[in-house]
């Protein structure tokens, strides 16, 4: 049997999770290691409902098995398990862990989830639990795993039964808390988001938020497609506070300077856009309006990142397609690596005016020692 390799991640860089910045921070370790040293871990948990045609909810309760090492014989989510280490996780991915489990859980493939939305994001001693809730089929036919789970009471529960069920059988707090809001909430609301878009604010303005470490030709392309359409564009700097790190090289005004040099090096009027400072507050539940208390109305949003999307679209707000083009090269990953390794076609990838900026700052020399004090045992 191979190995389980889990997405691990420090305790010190966990805050970084709340900003959708994943791969950045975690790493590899096997399974047995990670329970072993207590090493912070990335996990899902997925609740599950269904829908009959007359509008009853009915909601996928687990209960584990007794030969379960922690919490046997517990009533608990739909389906939870570890997140699988990989190259470049983002939400996308996790999102395909969830369903990964619950098809091993419940024989529920992924085919028969009709909707998937991000819920929370929740601190679980040494697990980091990204939480997602699940629309199947009224009468999807459930094939439990009788050596995870108690077949006799993992099933589809009515909400009086799930009341009684939280109130006097054992339940894992972490999903009991979850089973009980969801409870209160109106589901409707929940999966069927109301994009607010009226026709006098159509082609009104955009939101574009980025971190510009450095800006690049790529987040020029963007801002001139966007503005095809729109009369005018905000753009948010995003984690703005940080600076003179690895990631995260350069201050918000200088990259604030890399954005008004390159936009009026193009002929693009200072009237049809305005940049603001977004510093992070690592809570993914208050983010966007902590973006909104910030920057102010606005009629739609343009973002390649999956997790801000993802929160932007759980607000009700409109998100817009993805707007890309070679993302492989015009990547500031990619161009901060170049930098270090010396490689000048980072050149070719960034706006001459961009260029010069950079080498004003001596952000050549930042970047290469930033690297290697992060190589430094």
């Amino acid at each position: 049997m191979d190995k389980e390799i889990l997405a691990c991640i420090d305790k010190k860089n966990k805050k970084f999770l709340q900003t959708g910045q994943i791969s950045k921070y975690i790493f590899p370790m096997e399974r047995t290691e990670a329970h072993k040293k207590n090493v912070s871990h990335l996990i899902t948990r997925f609740f599950i409902l269904s829908i009959a045609p007359d509008g009853t909810i009915s909601y996928l309760v687990q209960k584990r098995g007794k030969n379960k090492k922690a919490f046997p014989d517990y009533f608990t989510d739909s389906s939870s398990g570890h997140i699988n280490w990989a190259i470049n996780l983002d939400l996308i991915k996790i999102k395909k862990n969830a369903l990964r489990e619950l098809e091993e859980e419940f024989g529920i493939p992924p085919r028969e989830v009709q909707k998937v939305i991000f819920y929370d994001l929740n601190t679980e001693s040494d697990e980091i639990a990204y939480i997602f809730l699940g629309i199947v089929d009224w009468n999807v036919p459930l094939r439990p795993d009788q050596n995870e789970l108690d077949v006799r009471f993992s099933r589809f529960y009515t909400k009086t039964e799930l009341e009684k069920l939280l109130e006097k059988e054992k339940c894992i707090d972490y999903s009991k808390k979850i089973w009980e809001k969801l409870l209160n909430a109106n589901i409707s609301s929940l999966f069927e988001k109301k994009i607010e878009q009226s026709i006098e604010k159509k082609n009104g303005i955009a939101l574009f938020i980025g971190r510009f470490q450095p800006l690049h030709h790529g987040h020029i392309y963007v801002i001139k497609q966007i503005l095809k359409s729109k009369k005018k564009i905000k753009i948010g700097i995003g984690s703005s506070q940080l600076s003179h790190t690895i990631n995260d090289p350069f201050t918000s005004d200088e990259r604030k300077m890399f954005i008004k040099k390159a936009l009026q090096k193009r002929g693009i009027s200072s009237q049809r856009f305005t940049i603001y400072n977004i510093q992070d507050i690592y809570n993914a539940k208050k983010w966007v309006d902590h973006v909104i208390s910030i920057v102010g109305e606005f009629d739609s949003v343009y973002t390649n990142s999956d997790w801000v999307r993802e929160l932007f679209f759980d607000k009700g707000i409109k998100v817009e397609k993805k707007i890309t083009i070679f993302k492989k090269h015009f990547n500031a990953n990619n161009i901060r690596n170049l930098i270090n390794k010396n490689d000048k076609k980072w050149k070719t990838l960034v706006p001459k005016e961009v260029v010069q900026l950079i080498e004003k700052f001596n952000g050549i020399n930042r970047i290469k020692s930033l690297n290697d004090k992060s190589n430094t045992p």
